[in-house]
């Protein structure tokens, strides 16, 4: 018995632009890491800024955010 998804021509050809290297996912944009969490003003999850402009572990080890998600976030 076939494992569906995972069988036939549409992995082929996902192969075959592969190895072709015209595959247009292989230069999709890696985006930015945003962060979330929580604070005390606003205890809902919530952005708090992105990682590369604040210290998401100080936030955290200082208390004045819980909950810290990091999430890629396309750049467009």
């Amino acid at each position: 018995m076939g494992k569906g998804y995972a069988e036939g021509s549409a992995v082929e050809e996902r192969l075959a632009a592969l190895e072709r290297g015209d595959d247009a996912r292989g230069t999709a944009d890696a985006g930015r890491a945003a962060v979330y969490g929580s604070t005390e003003a606003d205890p809902e999850r919530h952005f708090l800024g992105w990682a590369d402009e604040l210290d998401a572990e100080g936030l955290f080890a200082s208390g004045e955010a819980w909950g810290i998600q990091v999430v890629h976030r396309p750049t467009a």
